[in-house]
């Protein structure tokens, strides 16, 4: 019989932040040399011991994705000269119907067996590519296929990845929360999130619906959508939801904007619409990969976080062209210093600083890759550093 040992023993430069004591501190790497204790019967941090200061082995603490849609990675890379809403109907939306199945065509059969081949294949790649890259928690969207989007919570529970997954739209939605429920009763690992795919896909009943179901449980479910990706998607919510003041307000009077929801890109929210995610305490996946790949805008993410706003990165893939958020991490230092550059434009900078203030530097991309996207998705408790009783 195999012995089994209390606590699991890492060694090395432990390279992480502490946590704020306000959201105006700016963020500091700390480093630990030593060996890390990490509990074999709850994955959670004792501590540190036995300094030493050889060696060149480092960690990060796991990174968080806070949004990616795991269907479209067959297309990453393939943006081209495409804008959003046509790169949607050439690309994402053919290569999310093959996750449905000839038998199914309501897409409510549970059978995780039911998916098709190259779904699973797909599925796991992702599972596995992501945690590769050392993305230990990702907020998935899927598809509004139920057995694919069961099969996707199945693969990362069994992989051992920290998961939200949500299935697009209303219809058949409970029954994918009902399976992830019972794959994962405490959500240790895995938990199920509502997630209408952005307004122009849903009617006001629908958002209305998703509100509601996501209010009837106790806690309530968490929420992900898009919102403000690029002007013509903001130009046509306009027409869709004449009565609404603005984006954000479709949202919010269906119940959608709440302390549990993760609102993707935000690239064009004006000052009043970031005001009211502020109050209602909705957070933002910020995606300058995919912004910059599609020709979507500049987000002003320092503008957002002295606003009180509570930012994370994500990839977006298949709009970011890579999977890892240590290069999203990258790219948000970059895409802040077109932004300070931008200022003097304020149709492009809305309402950024023009003392180039707006740049990002390294230290805080780091911040909003590890404990930025812990608070996102509502973690920051137990991941994104190396705190005593954290989770691994």
């Amino acid at each position: 019989m195999a012995m089994t040992y209390p606590y699991t023993v890492y060694r090395g430069t432990f390279i992480h932040h502490p946590r704020l004591n306000s959201s105006s501190a700016k963020p500091e790497l700390v480093r630990n040399q030593g060996a890390l204790w990490v509990s074999s019967e709850n994955g959670r941090i004792k501590g540190y011991d036995c300094p030493t200061t050889h060696g060149n082995e480092f960690f990060f603490p796991g990174f968080i994705d806070t949004h990616i849609h795991a269907p479209q990675f067959p297309n990453i890379g393939l943006f081209g000269s495409s804008g959003l809403l046509d790169w949607l109907d050439k690309y994402t939306f053919p290569v999310e119907a093959s996750f449905g199945s000839k038998s199914d065509p309501n897409n409510e059969d549970t059978d995780t067996k039911d998916t098709p081949l190259e779904g699973l294949r797909v599925y796991d790649h992702v599972v596995a590519r992501t945690l590769a890259h050392g993305t230990t928690c990702a907020s998935y969207f899927a598809t509004i296929h139920v057995p694919a989007t069961n099969a996707l919570a199945a693969l990362c529970h069994s992989h051992g990845q920290r998961a939200f997954i949500g299935r697009s739209g209303l219809n058949a939605t409970k029954s994918t929360i009902d399976y992830i429920h019972t794959l994962d009763p405490n959500g240790t690992l895995i938990n199920p999130i509502i997630t209408p795919r952005f307004a122009i896909s849903c009617s006001n009943s629908s958002l209305e619906g998703l509100g509601k179901l996501a209010a009837s449980y106790d806690p309530p479910l968490h929420i992900q959508t898009h919102i403000s990706e690029t002007t013509s998607e903001v130009d046509l919510v306009h027409e869709l939801f004449p009565e609404a003041a603005n984006y954000a307000d479709v949202y919010d009077k269906a119940n959608l904007l709440t302390s549990r929801t993760i609102l993707a890109h935000a690239v064009h929210l004006t000052k009043d619409e970031r005001t009211l995610v502020r109050e209602r305490g909705s957070k933002i996946a910020h995606c300058p990969a995919s912004n910059s790949a599609l020709g979507s805008g500049l987000a002003v993410v320092r503008t957002m976080l002295n606003e009180g706003l509570t930012v994370g990165l994500g990839t977006d893939a298949s709009g970011g062209y890579s999977p890892g958020i240590l290069e999203a991490a990258r790219q948000a230092c970059l895409v802040s210093r077109l932004v300070a550059y931008s200022t003097e434009f304020p149709e492009i900078s809305g309402n950024a600083t023009a003392d180039g203030s707006e740049k990002l530097s390294a230290v805080e991309s780091f911040y909003l890759a590890t404990r930025g996207g812990a608070a996102v998705v509502d973690m920051a408790d137990d991941i994104g550093g190396f705190d005593e009783g954290m989770r691994s």
